[in-house]
């Protein structure tokens, strides 16, 4: 069996906190993002400065009707425990956040079981233990698009255009950013992946009846044994 997914709820409440193994304090709070428009509701995941535009955009197989749904992130700032008290010389460490997760919102329904979000051909079946599918990341960022918007933003790779200028303000915003083709209308919503670059599953929510309530994709910030 692939890896258990997290409880996602606990992700997105805010005002929860967590200790990481290190002591530090972990305080989540929500993020909106603004609305993702898909044309054909097709979802992409990826990271967009290595996969937007280069014509491999491989979407999930969950499919949902074709809107314009909310995307939202969970944050964590990260604060060191009051007791540890820093080495002679040096300054207090500043509080300072990562992206725990990223959501698209389709159904305001409660999520009460998640599967990993596939790409064609792809089995979870033949996962074993804690395997799972996801996209990898090398340039420290994640993203959800839809799959017909693909080529409008042919200037959004490498250290240029609105995808770059958008992280770039702030030292690197963590975003969530909302960036529009202005042509198309075609639009993403990108945010920073966690710790950096590695490989991040996303999931499928579903309700009670089985419809589809979000796409969310774990960074692996949050302890497995938080909101247990």
């Amino acid at each position: 069996m692939p890896m258990a997914a997290a409880d996602f709820s606990w992700h997105f409440t805010p005002g929860n906190t967590f200790r990481f193994e290190t002591g530090a304090l972990g305080r989540l709070t929500v993020v909106p993002g603004g609305e993702l428009w898909l044309p054909t509701g097709r979802v992409v995941a990826s990271d967009p400065f290595i996969s937007l535009g280069a014509g491999e955009a491989e979407p999930f197989t969950a499919e949902v009707a074709p809107g314009r749904y909310p995307v939202e992130i969970a944050l964590v700032t990260i604060t060191q425990p009051d007791e540890a008290a820093p080495p002679d010389g040096q300054e207090p460490a500043e509080p300072h956040e990562r992206v725990a997760a990223a959501r698209l919102v389709i159904k305001d329904t409660p999520t009460v079981s998640y599967e990993l979000a596939l790409q064609p051909g792809q089995d979870a079946s033949q996962l074993s233990d804690d395997q799972f599918f996801g996209y990898g990341v090398d340039a420290g960022a994640g993203c959800f698009y839809d799959v017909a918007c693909d080529e409008s933003f042919p200037d959004c790779q490498g250290d240029e255009g609105p995808l770059w200028d958008a992280f770039d303000q702030a030292d690197w915003s963590n975003g969530p950013h909302l960036i529009t083709a202005p042509d198309t209308g075609h639009n993403l919503v990108a945010f920073t992946s966690g710790w950096g670059d590695g490989v991040y599953p996303t999931w499928v929510g579903r309700d009670a009846d089985g419809a589809i309530t979000c796409f969310v994709t774990d960074f692996f910030v949050v302890p497995s044994e938080a909101g247990a």
